[in-house]
């Protein structure tokens, strides 16, 4: 059996297309015929994932993207929309091209009769796993536009978090930006400027000034090849952290250099505590719940010890224990799972505590950023001070003579 990809036209002349599996084009011909509509146009359909050699991203949805299409996705359903009817609408919204065609594809194929979970795992590259493995709890569970609504409101959080987080580091970013451009500047244009007006005087530099002469001519001589060394390192650093053992000592590391470990910790269990109540409210077994959450905790370190803790829990421990005993979460967040256990109102905990964290990880940056604004400002007046007296000092040493 071959599926095919039609155009045919009904009783009012009106171009109906569809998907529709059949044993050759003949059958499907008299199979269309049957539901009065006749043929013009079919071609073998495979229902892969559209090409995104032209997109400008990685072949990913992007999340505001993401984020719009469950909002309206869950609107729809909410006011009794069914599925199919949803997705042709939400295929023809303003999205970038390539989503609306990788929409078109997931319509069809749930047009076909496919379960709207397997149309979206046929794109894992497309759609993050944890969308997927919700999409199926919601399905299974009937309640597939409460998990829409919330997957809308964790990736909206998770989003705003993110942007928190590039906000507060933008002006240290910028500062040393500026530094790095003032020195490159100085090194490159105003030095050699001085050094010819000094070489014309007769003065012969030293200490301070001797050094940075020679700076600069290194840099004038060599700057081909130091840009050159620079992009080559960036690129193996950037290789050698797509790896698995560069992505997971990178993960290691955030968890070891100071507050930027408090920093990472604090997002991660805002992570876990948004996913984990959404999966529990979604009806999820606490097992399954835990195998779908290792997926959004987004450390290689973490995950690997947050399986343990997994595994641990599926052996008979409770879930208090477990996190304990692998030292995954913040004492606080420790405390809150040890209520929602006890209280059996484990998603509430959580989701009440999810602010709790978000605003942590606030503190954090801004603690990060107050520590690193003066550093930065220090650092900027050190170095351009220096090149400032290593320049200058020369002159003021002549004009002193002429004084005298």
């Amino acid at each position: 059996m071959q599926k095919y990809k039609y155009t045919a036209v009904n009783l009012q002349k009106q171009k109906i297309r569809g998907v529709f599996i059949a044993k050759d084009e003949e059958e499907l011909a008299l199979e269309l015929a049957k539901q009065s509509l006749f043929l013009i146009s079919a071609q073998p359909y495979s229902g892969g994932t559209p090409s995104a050699f032209f997109t400008t991203g990685t072949g990913k949805v992007s999340m505001p993207e993401l984020t719009s299409f469950c909002r309206q996705f869950a609107i729809m359903l909410n006011t009794h929309i069914p599925i199919l009817d949803s997705l042709d609408i939400l295929k023809n919204q303003p999205y970038s091209s390539y989503f609306r065609n990788i929409l078109s594809v997931v319509f069809e194929d749930v047009q076909s009769g496919i379960l709207l979970s397997d149309a979206l795992n046929k794109h894992a590259k497309v759609f993050p796993n944890f969308f997927r493995s919700m999409i199926k709890v919601g399905e299974l569970s009937g309640k597939l536009d409460m998990v829409l609504t919330a997957l809308a409101d964790y990736y909206e959080k998770d989003s705003q978090l993110r942007g928190k987080i590039k906000g507060a580091m933008a002006y240290p970013t910028m500062l040393a930006g500026m530094t790095l451009a003032i020195v490159v500047l100085m090194l490159a244009l105003v030095v050699p400027t001085f050094r010819e007006t000094l070489t014309q005087l007769e003065v012969v530099p030293t200490g301070l000034t001797a050094v940075v002469y020679a700076v600069s001519d290194f840099l004038l001589a060599w700057w081909q090849l130091l840009l050159a060394g620079i992009v080559v390192i960036g690129l193996l650093i950037f290789a050698v952290s797509r790896t698995e053992f560069g992505g997971y000592a990178v993960d290691v590391l955030k968890l070891k250099l100071p507050i930027i470990k408090t920093i990472q910790i604090n997002m991660i269990t805002a992570r876990f505590a948004r996913a984990f109540a959404l999966l529990l409210s979604s009806g999820m077994d606490l097992n399954e719940a835990m195998y779908a959450t290792e997926i959004v905790i987004g450390n290689k370190y973490l995950t690997e010890r947050f399986h343990q803790a997994t595994e641990a829990v599926r052996a008979g421990m409770s879930l208090t224990n477990a996190f304990e005993s692998y030292n995954l979460f913040p004492p606080m967040m420790i405390q809150m799972i040890t209520i929602g256990e006890k209280t059996n109102a484990l998603d509430d905990v959580l989701t009440r505590s999810c602010n709790f964290f978000d605003n942590e990880v606030e503190t954090s940056m801004n603690s990060l950023t107050n520590k690193i604004q003066p550093i930065m400002l220090l650092i900027m007046g050190a170095i351009i001070g220096t090149l400032f007296l290593a320049v200058y000092s020369p002159m003021i040493s002549i004009m002193t003579g002429l004084s005298v």
